[in-house]
């Protein structure tokens, strides 16, 4: 796997290095008086408001102002981040350890949802609903140590492509966010993922792409045991599954694993919706986004009848509640790194 470690390294150094000239760039001038923090977005309400929260919040003297320690902010990651259409990029890591895994399952030629699977019809496969992909999930997410499936996720996310752009599913990452990741963190809040995807699927690359370090993101889990094997302690991932990080279950996850209320949160769907509700009911400022996805030229375009990342109720609540709802196509000078 030259290609793979060379690929997950080449990573690694280039975000590093966009991050460091932003923050050189925040050093070389005052943080809340430099020219544009935000280069890949168009002036208007959403680069505004965030700009207007952030130097409210962290200005001393500010009756808004919030200490270091509470500028606790949390962002989804399917349709967030990074793209999610055609579906959710890890059930494209998923039909692939399918596909990988068939010459040990004879039986999966003649078994649902895995024969349609092994016959390219996605359609078929997936019919059966939450039921199919869950049986999918377990089927190739299972069954291994947690530092074997580690090892599985990084040598897929360093060499897989989209089957439709073609681009490595980390070239997918929205550059405007990569912006706006780097500028909050260097105005001292703590930037944390909060999604319904598999928290053992993002913490082996979110640091190298996103400078999230492993601890801070929050997800979805299997259940796993601890093992003694002859080569040391183990820990074994189970067909079972511990937490659904997504809808209501957001709240919850932060509560759990972060131990405060965000201050700010964005998301893209109605599966966010509870997270957006629970931080903005806090005490003093608060700030909520939502991505609408407007442009089917450079991305997708998608919102209330979308079967990946449905963007209803929660456009509804925006509205009546005055959170920022972010046009993509109006508002993002670029989508992907160049």
């Amino acid at each position: 796997m030259i290609e793979g470690s060379f690929t997950v390294k080449t990573i690694r150094i280039i975000s590093i290095a966009f991050i460091w000239v932003i923050a050189l760039s925040f050093g070389a001038l005052n943080v809340a008086q430099a020219a544009d923090h935000l280069p890949s977005w168009n002036d208007g309400t959403a680069k505004q408001s965030i700009v207007e929260f952030v130097k409210k919040v962290t200005q001393a003297g500010s009756p808004d102002y919030v200490p270091p320690a509470e500028r606790i902010v949390v962002f989804d990651n399917d349709g967030t981040l990074w793209s999610e259409q055609p579906m959710y990029f890890q059930l494209f890591f998923a039909l692939d350890r399918v596909k990988a895994l068939a010459p040990q399952h004879p039986e999966w030629k003649d078994k649902e949802p895995f024969a349609s699977l092994l016959k390219g019809d996605m359609k078929a496969a997936l019919a059966g609903g939450e039921k199919a992909i869950l049986e999918i999930i377990m089927a190739t997410h299972a069954g291994m140590t947690t530092t074997e499936f580690e090892t599985i996720v990084e040598d897929w996310i360093a060499t897989a492509k989209h089957p439709e752009t073609g681009k490595r599913y980390t070239e997918m990452v929205y550059q405007p966010m990569l912006e706006l990741l780097a500028y909050l963190r260097a105005n001292g809040f703590k930037t944390f993922i909060v999604s319904g995807g598999g928290i053992e699927f993002m913490r082996p690359w979110t640091e190298a792409v996103y400078g999230i370090p492993p601890e801070q993101v929050v997800g979805s889990s299997i259940q796993t045991q601890f093992e003694l094997r002859d080569s040391g302690p183990v820990l074994v991932r189970l067909p079972k599954i511990s937490f659904i990080d997504d809808k209501e279950g957001k709240p919850v996850g932060i509560h759990s694993h972060i131990g405060r209320r965000p201050i700010a949160a964005f998301g893209n769907s109605d599966g966010d919706l509870q997270m957006l509700q629970w931080t903005t009911a806090g005490e003093g400022a608060r700030f909520a986004l939502l991505v609408h996805h407007t442009d089917a030229e450079r991305e997708w375009a998608y919102d209330r009848k979308s079967h990946i990342g449905q963007l209803d109720k929660a456009l509804d609540e925006a509205k009546a509640k005055g959170w920022t709802v972010l046009d993509m196509k109006r508002d993002w000078k670029v989508i992907y790194p160049d």
